[in-house]
C-alpha cells in the first residue's frame, strides 16, 4: 500500500511539473506584457582576461539585442505587445553542464533536466514568470579559436551561449545570443547540420528576391547570410539579420 501511494505522489509532482513547464512555455510566448531577458555572465575558461572583460560589461551592451526584437515585431505589426526587456544579472561563478555529445534522447533528457536543475540553484527565480535566462560563457579568443556549441531551451526558458570577450566580437555575440534567445521561445534552427548552409526557403531573410542569391541579410535561425548555393557568410551584427515568416509564427507573432 505504502508503495502504491509512494508511487501516487512521484506522479502527481511529475505531472504539476510538466503543467507548469507547459504553462510557462505558453505564457512566454502570450506576448501580453513584456518578457524579461535576465543575461548572466560566466568566465568560461578562467582567465584572467576574460574576468577584466565581464567585469567591464553592462547593460547598453545588449540592447542591440532588445532594439532587434522591437524593430522585428514592428515589422510584423506586433510592437504594440511583442516586446522583451534585457536585464544584466551580474556574474556567477559555476559553470553550466556541457550537454552529451551525439547522445542519446536519455542522456539529452538527463542533461536538459541538470540544466534546469543548476540554472534553478544559481539564480534568483523571484519576480514574473516565465522569464528567460540565458547565461553567457566568455573565452578569450588570443587563447581559444573556435566555440563549442551554444544550446536554447524551450523547456526551463533556458540559454547556454558560449561567445569571445572581444569588443571587436560584440556585434556577432548579440547575433549568436538572440538566435539562441530564440530558440528559448520554440523557434527552431533552419540551416543544414551538416553543411551550416541556411535551407530554402525558411532560411533565408528574403526567398521571394530574384534572383535569390545573393541575399543581403540572413535569417536570424539559419545565421548565415546566402551569397551563393554553396557559400554563406556570418552576418557582422543583428543590422544584418531579419526574423523570416517561419520564425515568426513559431514565436507566435503571426
Amino acid at each position: 500500500m505504502f508503495k502504491i501511494i509512494r508511487v501516487f505522489v512521484l506522479l502527481l509532482i511529475f505531472c504539476g511539473i510538466a503543467l507548469g513547464t507547459w504553462r510557462e512555455k505558453t505564457r512566454s510566448v502570450e506576448w501580453k506584457i513584456t518578457l524579461p531577458v535576465n543575461i548572466y555572465l560566466i568566465n568560461g575558461d578562467g582567465s584572467p582576461a576574460v574576468t577584466e572583460y565581464i567585469r567591464n560589461l553592462n547593460v547598453n551592451n545588449f540592447m542591440p539585442v532588445e532594439t532587434f526584437m522591437r524593430d522585428e515585431a514592428t515589422r510584423y505589426d506586433r510592437a504594440a505587445s511583442a516586446s522583451i526587456e534585457i536585464k544584466l544579472k551580474g556574474i556567477i561563478d559555476s559553470q553550466p553542464p556541457e550537454p552529451p555529445v551525439a547522445g542519446n534522447v536519455v542522456q539529452v533528457i538527463f542533461w536538459s533536466l541538470n540544466m534546469r536543475w543548476w540554472a534553478f540553484h544559481n539564480t534568483d527565480s523571484n519576480g514574473y514568470s516565465p522569464q528567460v535566462k540565458i547565461f553567457l560563457q566568455y573565452f578569450d579568443p588570443s587563447q581559444i579559436k573556435r566555440l563549442g556549441h551554444s544550446t536554447g531551451l524551450q523547456k526551463g526558458l533556458i540559454g547556454r551561449v558560449k561567445v569571445f570577450a572581444s569588443q571587436y566580437m560584440a556585434n556577432q555575440n548579440n547575433v549568436v545570443i538572440t538566435h539562441e534567445f530564440l530558440h528559448t521561445l520554440g523557434a527552431t534552427d533552419k540551416y543544414d547540420p551538416a553543411t551550416n548552409q541556411p535551407l530554402y526557403p525558411e532560411g533565408y531573410a528574403n526567398p521571394e528576391l530574384q534572383p535569390v542569391v545573393p541575399q543581403r541579410f540572413a535569417e536570424i535561425m539559419a545565421g548565415r547570410i546566402s551569397l551563393s548555393q554553396a557559400e554563406a557568410v556570418i552576418p557582422d551584427s543583428l543590422n544584418e539579420v531579419l526574423i523570416g515568416s517561419k520564425t515568426a509564427n513559431e514565436i507566435n507573432w503571426l
